[in-house]
């Protein structure tokens, strides 16, 4: 026996009604975007309790030690009120600073007790850098450093934004700085180089002192235990450590290493537990190296280094790798990017006399001054000829006695100091008189770094 289903309202013969439609879920909506552009803007909230969380560790290490001989009672008191005092202070001295952009200026307020407003014109803007250490990269936060023309004075620290807020504000201080409008969309990038980890691991790995020092501790590890001397540990130690520190600095900051080129210029991301998105603008190189340890030269690759305009003393050190291991010809065409319309690896190179420094050449081609030097490592600097400072010419007395003489191409401060020595004074004078006016040609018709966007020559994707 079948059981038939029961026939629908309105007869045997009539269709079933379909059902009603059901609307769609509302997509959670997403809060609005905070707009760095207008008005006046604070620091993240969570900056409060980090200031009280610092204050009450140096407070336990210093005299908290001091105070619990006086008994737990008296101990919590002070402590508390110790607490109280920063919670308070570090509110007031919140709800005083922020910072705001007015027009192609910005405007940072800080300090409690007294008051500091300092205005920075953004065309004076060097370097763009968002930092995020692993504590800030898992709270959604980061710390935005605008290096700006002025030497060690020239920094200014925003800490600490959310992510976002710091991106947002990123880019509109580089449309600013470049002439646009601080609402423009963030510029495109095109993809450079992703250096493998492999790659940055074998580097690392394959350089003569690393290897000399794993050599010499494997030894001295084989002869403590052969002769039962624990006396090797005495050097055994520090070599291991400084193996360790070797590879735990440059391993851990260049890991997921990526570059790009945008009309801002060149953006570098690299770090695990410090991530780091640094930004350098379109004229802000001064001078480029590419050093090529012996080892590496087997392998063909290289180190790219710079002077960046802005940063000063140990935040020029440490920014001024631009590509911590690529191939050779990847490094060259990163030079040719950051100085549009040259070609550093044809500029013929003229070696010094024969005996005379015979590593050391130079050459020039109208538009870039290149140098090389060096037997085991083989350094190349290359320094635009509208960059130069000034260029020297020096000989102590026994090199005037032989005849010959050192060129010296000065720029901005940082780890680039490009000379060319052993040449016959008579070619240094020519090549220092050569720079020089070619140089001071070049800056007369350039237009210089500022406002770079509203050229015609506009920075494109690379070719």
């Amino acid at each position: 026996m079948r059981f038939l289903p029961p026939s629908p309202p309105g007869g045997s013969g009539a269709s079933p009604s379909p059902p009603p439609p059901v609307a769609p879920p509302t997509p959670p909506q997403r809060p609005p975007e905070v707009d760095v552009t207008r008005g006046r803007h604070r620091m993240h909230w969570s900056t409060v309790p980090f200031q009280v969380l610092l204050f009450t560790v140096v407070f336990l290490a210093l005299p908290g030690v001091m105070l619990m001989q006086f008994g737990a009672i008296v101990f919590v008191s002070i402590m508390s009120v110790a607490a109280l005092g920063a919670t308070g202070y570090a509110v007031l001295s919140w709800s005083r600073s922020f910072f705001e952009l007015n027009e192609d200026h910005l405007i940072v307020h800080t300090g409690l007790v007294r008051q500091l407003s300092r205005e920075i014109p953004l065309s004076r803007l060097q370097a763009v850098d968002v930092v995020r250490p692993l504590l800030m990269q898992i709270l959604g936060l980061a710390e935005l450093r605008v290096e700006l023309a002025g030497g060690d004075s020239g920094e200014i620290r925003l800490r600490y934004l959310s992510h976002g807020t710091a991106e947002r504000l990123r880019a509109s201080l580089l449309a600013h700085a470049a002439g646009l409008s601080g609402r423009t969309p963030e510029a495109p990038e095109w993809p450079f180089y992703r250096l493998p980890f492999g790659l940055l691991l074998g580097a690392l790995t394959f350089r003569v002192p690393v290897l000399s020092a794993f050599a010499l501790l494997v030894a001295l590890l084989v002869a403590g235990y052969m002769f039962r001397e624990l006396g090797v540990l005495g050097g055994a130690v520090p070599l291991l450590l400084g193996l360790i520190r070797g590879f735990h600095g440059p391993l851990l900051r260049y890991t997921d290493f990526y570059s790009s080129l945008s009309p801002d210029g060149l953006r570098l991301r690299y770090g695990i537990f410090q991530a780091r998105m640094q930004t350098v603008p379109p004229g802000r190189v001064q001078a480029v190296r590419i050093v090529e340890p012996m080892l590496w030269r087997v392998l063909g690759v290289a180190r790219v280094e710079a002077n960046v305009a802005g940063y000063v003393g140990e935040r020029q050190m440490d920014s001024s790798t631009l590509l911590p291991v690529a191939p050779r010809r990847t490094a060259f065409a990163l030079v040719n990017e950051l100085f549009p319309g040259t070609d550093a690896a044809r500029v013929a190179l003229h070696r010094a006399a024969r005996g005379r420094s015979g590593n050391e050449a130079v050459g020039t081609d109208g538009g870039l001054v290149v140098t090389s030097h060096g037997t085991f490592t083989r350094v190349v600097e290359i320094v635009p000829e509208a960059r130069v400072q000034t260029v020297r010419l020096t000989a102590g007395p026994l090199s005037r006695w032989r005849g010959i003489a050192t060129v010296h191409v000065d720029t901005p401060p940082g780890p680039i100091r490009a000379h060319a020595a052993g040449r016959d004074i008579g070619e240094a004078r020519r090549i220092v008189d050569g720079i020089a006016e070619r140089g001071q040609g070049a800056r007369m018709s350039g237009t210089g770094p500022e406002r770079w966007a509203t050229r015609s020559e506009r920075p494109g994707p690379p070719s």
